[in-house]
């Protein structure tokens, strides 16, 4: 049951900040405050549901040996635990919410303490699952399953996903060997976040106004955005070449990591590290050479895009470093929270009554918590792990369009939590990873759409288009080169051929002249860029950053379709919405109308970015009195 545990536990450990605001919680009105008395009336109860969990999850130890001995041993065992598991979601989500109101509460800390030891009780507890379960051949699992009409409607992506990976699972004594090896696995991970964060020289600069700048990692952040072009080169310039000045050690590094995950995925007898890695959710590797491809082919829209860069910025020739200039300067668009409520159950109306009348419910019966106070967590999250009660919200709304933005995204998750918690059963309710982002971007495109056709002016309609179109370039196509240099070089590795930092920064300086368009004119990559690669911490995690990809290029593409088709592309969206896992998650694309596998999702998400810059230059045709 170890996996039923993961996003839950990612969602607990995400590094936060705090908010330091003169607001104090008891000065918000109730409306824009969560209720979380809907999952505990008081700590008290929900101390008692923990107390009752650590007790009982000790007795799952009691069906070690059993899950083979009958079907009904085996639903007994899975009921069993899903209940446990059930209940401490809740209690996890009441403890986590509570505990970000405010972090310097010690008391709910502590919460979160038990909450984390716990979890960890119930994944060592039930270690044995899934060993147990590979030890039974194909025809009994198929003849439980049959026996038990409930081990196929409830169990059975559970049992598939051990299952299917049988030949990938090495014998007892390999695993512990192999698992014994996790003591060193992410040294060169934690060696690159040491020396990234904190024995890493900054490198100093001086700009244009006589300051002297430390480029740590933020300051760069900061300054790569400078007005004077002389500033933002000379940011550039002197971030990548501290990072040239490490490339060997750095490419030792990040070739020890890709041996590492090498080793791993051969001796699970995998032919990659992109198939090891993407198996895991059941995702065929063709998910990620088709998004490379189909990106490549339509490179000369992101070349379109760096030439409405360049003449909106009024240049002669665009640089890499000019990439991070704001398109178009921000407008003044304010929303207090009441009004940012009724822009979405407008603009989402397009999803149907259903849909926009839970929205109306999610305000109303506060499952939102809105305002920046002291002490609160930053940022904003949903988790719908509280599968009996209702998504949660945590925001910190700024009155402006990003707040609002942000809403429209978080809702998204909150929305598929709602309909897939409605309509799954509890152990097929959670989606993975490369589903999760769809209907956050769902929304987030809608909502440009309503915005830009309620648009006042030329200037709020062009900052608009302007800002989905940056979203659209950074997202898509540097996310797909970062992957495709990623896969570039386990290539390498799995082939047995040596790789150097030297030859990193080769390929890397390659990818990025062939995306931006380097040798036709479309942007200068200058020379110093090739060493960007050693900047970029993604590359630790392993065929990670296509996702950021695809769930933008899915999202865009279902909208596209109800664009294009109507109500019967929203039924179909309502696949995603409402299925949890109860697919795998190709299935479930392929079942809201878009083929993963295809080129048709990039090629509407091209057809919407070049309807963006038309409705771009016909305004600029308009400012300029053409």
């Amino acid at each position: 049951m170890q996996k039923l545990l993961i996003s839950l536990t990612i969602f607990l450990f995400s590094i936060v900040s705090i908010n330091s605001q003169t607001l104090e919680r008891d000065q918000v009105e109730e409306k824009y405050k969560w209720n979380l008395s809907d999952i505990y009336p008081t700590v008290e109860a929900w101390q008692a549901d923990v107390d009752m969990l650590n007790k009982e999850v000790e007795k799952l130890a009691d069906f070690k040996g059993t899950l083979g001995e009958s079907s009904e041993s085996l639903l007994k065992a899975l009921k069993t635990s899903n209940d446990l598991v059930k209940t401490l979601y809740r209690a996890w989500v009441y403890a986590n919410n509570l505990s970000n109101e405010n972090l310097n509460i010690s008391e709910n800390q502590a919460m979160v303490q038990q909450m984390r030891t716990l979890g960890t009780k119930l994944s060592e507890t039930t270690a044995y699952f899934e060993p147990e379960l590979l030890e039974l051949t194909q025809e009994k699992i198929d003849q439980f399953i049959n026996e038990q009409p409930e081990l196929k409607s409830d169990y059975d992506m559970y049992i598939d996903n051990i299952v299917r990976l049988r030949d990938h699972t090495l014998t007892e004594a390999e695993e512990k060997i192999l698992a014994s090896f996790g003591l060193i696995a992410g040294n060169q991970s934690a060696v690159y976040g040491i020396f990234n964060n904190a024995e890493k020289p900054f490198p100093k600069i001086t700009l244009t106004t006589g300051e002297e700048v430390e480029l740590t990692s933020s300051a760069y952040t900061r300054h790569r955005t400078a007005e004077n072009r002389v500033d933002r080169e000379k940011v550039m310039k002197a971030m990548f070449e501290s990072y040239g000045d490490f490339k060997e050690m750095l490419g030792v590094n990040l070739g020890g990591h890709l041996k590492k995950s090498w080793v791993y995925a051969k001796n699970r007898k995998y032919s990659s590290v992109l198939e090891s890695e993407l198996n895991s959710d059941n995702l065929p590797v063709s998910v990620y050479t088709t998004l490379i491809e189909q990106v490549n082919k339509n490179l000369p829209t992101l070349h379109r895009a760096l030439d409405l860069k360049k003449r909106m910025l009024g240049l002669d020739e665009l640089h890499y470093y000019d990439l991070y200039v704001p398109l178009v300067e921000e407008v003044d668009i304010n929303f207090t929270i009441d009004d940012g409520q009724k822009v979405l159950l407008e603009a989402l109306k397009p999803l149907g009554n259903e849909y926009v009348t839970t929205l109306q419910k999610s305000y109303d019966d506060r499952w939102i918590d809105y305002m920046p106070t002291d002490g609160k967590r930053s940022g904003a999250y949903s988790t719908g792990n509280a599968y009996d009660v209702h998504p949660y919200i945590l925001m910190n709304w700024t009155d402006d369009f990003n707040s609002l933005s942000t809403l429209a995204h978080e809702l998204g998750h909150t929305m598929h939590s709602y309909f897939s918690n409605k309509t799954q059963s509890f152990a097929k309710s959670d989606y993975n990873i490369f589903l999760a982002e769809i209907a956050s971007t769902v929304n987030e495109d809608l909502l440009n759409s309503y915005m830009v056709e309620d648009a006042k002016s030329d200037d709020e309609k062009l900052f608009l288009l302007g800002s989905y179109l940056e979203l659209l370039r950074t997202t898509i196509f540097r996310q797909t080169s970062f992957a495709e240099f990623e896969w570039e070089i386990h290539k390498k590795v799995e082939a047995g051929e040596p790789i150097t930092g030297k030859d990193m920064s080769a390929m890397y300086f390659d990818i990025v002249k062939r995306y931006y368009g380097h040798d036709k004119g479309h942007c200068v990559v200058d020379d110093y860029i090739q060493y960007e690669w050693a900047f970029i911490p993604h590359f630790y995690y392993n065929y990670y950053v296509f996702q950021y990809a695809t769930s933008l290029i899915y999202g865009t593409a279902i909208v596209e379709k109800m664009n294009e088709e109507g109500q019967p592309a929203i039924d179909a969206y309502y696949n995603i919405l409402k299925g949890g896992g109860s697919k795998y998650a190709t299935e479930l694309i392929k079942d809201a109308g878009i083929d993963p596998m295809s080129p048709e999702p990039v090629e509407l998400t091209m057809k919407k970015m070049n309807r963006v810059m038309d409705q771009m230059e016909a305004i600029l045709l308009r400012k300029e009195g053409r």
